[in-house]
């Protein structure tokens, strides 16, 4: 298989269905946007803890599955979709790792050592995703339950931010005002 075509040469591009659209669309932008995240995800890993790495592994999987699903504005009953046991899953993740960590008392300023500096990125690049699924979603069919996991993945990089800098020692900073 090539890995060019030229199919989008003109500035268009596929959707799972097969329809063309601008590669500026709002459904392009959104799971492109996912694609960031889970390149920013990938990068992460590995933190240098086994537990968080699984987690982040299931999370790319996981955002594999809602680029497919954005990328279908029409889905079957075969095609890949998110669903709220992904929702729930990520859930479970998020209050996992809150178990160990001190209660937030403070917005904490985004940063830490390098596993948990690249989570707290790729969590604002997870938010983005959000934004743009969300204006997509307007004016155009998209999965709801893929747009809750895109809320709820900010809420676990978080998490997983403050987890990993945990464990490596390294204190949380509160803004100033």
């Amino acid at each position: 298989m090539k890995i060019y075509t030229g199919r989008g040469d003109e500035g268009m591009t596929d959707l799972r269905d097969m329809s063309r659209v601008s590669k500026t669309s709002p459904r392009i932008e959104a799971y492109g946007t996912v694609d960031e995240v889970n390149a920013l995800v990938g990068r992460v890993r590995p933190t240098g803890y086994d537990d968080v790495d699984e987690k982040l592994e299931r999370v790319q999987n996981h955002l594999h599955v809602l680029q497919a699903d954005f990328a279908n504005p029409d889905p079957n009953e075969d095609a890949p979709v998110v669903t709220a046991d992904h929702v729930s899953e990520l859930e479970s993740f998020i209050d996992e790792a809150e178990e160990e960590l001190e209660p937030l008392r403070s917005f904490i300023l985004p940063g830490g050592g390098d596993a948990g500096a690249r989570l707290h990125h790729a969590r604002t690049v997870s938010r983005r995703a959000e934004r743009r699924a969300v204006a997509f979603a307007r004016d155009e069919p998209a999965n709801e339950e893929a747009i809750r996991y895109l809320n709820r993945l900010s809420d676990a990089l978080f998490v997983f931010a403050r987890l990993v800098n945990q464990r490596d020692g390294v204190p949380e900073e509160s803004p100033t005002y």
